[in-house]
């Protein structure tokens, strides 16, 4: 039987979109104090944005900023995070990319720091698909706009990147896609953490790994919508008002 998102999930708006995959990935270890930003592109070309200084399980759908391609506000009562050149480079450089995600999560910094990108030893790690790389191009904070581009510019085409001694950037075609992605990312380097840990193992297989990069992370329908709809368990007032 096909599964029916009107089933799944109730009406969603774009800023309630993101206000739920904020609130997701903070649960899944995208929680480095009020480090992180989030952008979701729209069909105008600008860009919705999480608000400076407000924690990812603070802001509201009306907390959210619009901003335009530059990275310059539109409207909100918040500031633009200080990190946006980065996401703004990104989007400059990658126009197909519509949802872009960078943070500090604990087990991929790590790895991220020490230079390396672990394999996926399991199916659940090589969630949403996708191309990850190592980017080792940090000289400054990515606030400076000719870091933030270099840094962009090492991601080439990949979807996700490790940023050497900072964090880690997603990159998706929707909502559903840079959640699934950034989970598995996380969860990757976790469980690669814990294999070695013990004394290593196997990775997935090379035929199953390539199978999962072929996959652009929006067509698995039910995670994204499961994880939205616990943390509207958690604060039903994200559905409060008018869906937009």
């Amino acid at each position: 039987m096909k599964l029916s998102l009107d089933a799944l999930l109730p009406p969603l708006g774009p800023r309630q979109e993101l206000v739920l995959l904020a609130r997701a990935l903070l649960h899944e270890g995208y929680n480095d104090h009020l480090a992180g930003h989030i952008t979701y592109k729209q069909s105008d070309e600008t860009f919705l944005v999480n608000p400076w200084p407000l924690l990812w399980d603070e802001f509201s759908p009306d907390d959210v900023l619009v901003m335009n391609k530059l990275g310059e506000k539109i409207s909100g009562h918040w500031q633009v995070p200080l990190g946006i050149p980065l996401h703004v480079a990104l989007h400059q450089l990658r126009p197909e990319v519509v949802v872009s995600v960078h943070n500090h999560p604990l087990y991929a910094t790590t790895y991220a720091n020490a230079g390396r990108v672990p394999p996926p030893y399991d199916q659940s790690s090589a969630l949403g698909g996708g191309t990850v790389v190592l980017v080792d191009e940090y000289t400054t904070a990515v606030d400076d706009v000719d870091a933030a581009r270099a840094a962009a510019s090492a991601m080439g085409s990949a979807d996700m990147a490790l940023l050497a001694n900072h964090g880690v950037m997603v990159t998706g075609v929707s909502i559903r896609a840079a959640h699934q992605r950034a989970v598995a990312l996380e969860q990757r380097c976790k469980h690669a953490w814990h294999v070695e840990a013990v004394g290593g193992g196997h990775p997935l297989p090379k035929d199953a790994q390539a199978r999962s990069l072929l996959s652009d992370g929006d067509k698995f329908i039910g995670f994204w919508e499961a994880m939205a709809r616990r943390e509207i368990r958690r604060d039903p007032s994200i559905l409060a008002g008018a869906v937009r």
